[in-house]
């Protein structure tokens, strides 16, 4: 009977260690192409494409990094992507806090079919309403300007879709609670709820605050001048050199992909919580 028992827990600890070393292989894996990017921003151009490759730089030179900045407005386009992307996320946290709250917890005529209709919106791409919203926003004096880039990421159902999932994890015995003890429904939202969505609001912030970093194609549509650009857009420029170099696009690359790390590194906590809470039902 024993020695059944070691078997099996030898036979399982084998099978955990053949587990740890592919985790560990698809995460180097995944982990190279930044590797690559961040080396090659410290390589001279020729050997980025050198064959066979370097794989650690032979001599390091931040010339690249000093070019980008001298050259090109990057502080202006780095400081138009964070306003951009950190204005966006907290006026999308702010409205969909508010709605998936009503969604999940008030009573109202409609109300499912209200949500059926609003989460509809997710079913359309936003590649199909760049037309006629980027006329909404030209006949609004919008182009050009950042906020022309903020409110169209604003309005959509993903994070309403998402936090309202947070919320029906909350009894609604504590709501019930707050209100015969005489509490506002501002101060039943604010004091009681809000605080207990926080892994999920710190996992909407992490994902928009990426999309909209990431929104290359709107941005090039809406910031046409050099000084309303935004990262993504200005350094996608630098890509359009008919003799490139290959390092110093790299080094603006790595410009644009550093602020995700930051972002992700101190959100990461809420991220884990706020996707393992919400994948979990009562």
């Amino acid at each position: 009977m024993f020695g059944a028992k070691n078997s099996n827990k030898k036979k399982k600890e084998k099978i955990d260690i053949v587990f740890n070393v592919l985790i560990i292989f698809f995460a180097i894996l995944n982990l190279f192409p930044l590797y690559w990017l961040a080396t090659s921003s410290l390589k001279n151009s020729s050997d980025v494409v050198k064959m066979p490759p370097d794989w650690w730089p032979k001599t390091f030179t931040f010339s690249n990094y000093v070019d980008v900045f001298n050259n090109q407005p990057a502080l202006r386009w780095a400081f138009n992507s964070i306003f951009v992307s950190l204005v966006s996320t907290i006026l999308l946290i702010a409205v969909s806090c508010l709605a998936a709250y009503a969604f999940s917890k008030l009573r109202f005529k409609g109300r499912n079919i209200i949500f059926i209709i609003f989460i509809s919106s997710l079913m359309v791409p936003k590649e199909v309403m760049i037309v006629p919203l980027f006329r909404i926003i030209q006949d609004l004096g919008m182009v050009n300007t950042l906020s022309g880039m903020i409110w169209p990421n604003v309005a959509t159902a993903f994070g309403v879709f998402m936090l309202k999932g947070f919320f029906d994890t909350i009894p609604d015995s504590l709501r019930e609670s707050a209100k015969i003890d005489g509490a506002s429904e501002f101060t039943v939202f604010f004091k009681i709820m809000l605080p207990m969505v926080k892994p999920g609001i710190g996992a909407l912030f992490i994902l928009n605050f990426v999309n909209v970093w990431n929104d290359y194609l709107w941005q090039l549509v809406v910031g046409q001048s050099q000084n309303s650009k935004t990262l993504m857009v200005g350094i996608a420029t630098l890509m359009q050199d008919l003799n490139p170099n290959f390092a110093y696009k790299m080094a603006g690359a790595t410009v644009a992909a550093i602020p995700m790390l930051v972002i992700f590194i101190f959100f990461q906590r809420y991220f884990t919580a706020g996707i393992s809470i919400g994948a979990v039902k009562e």
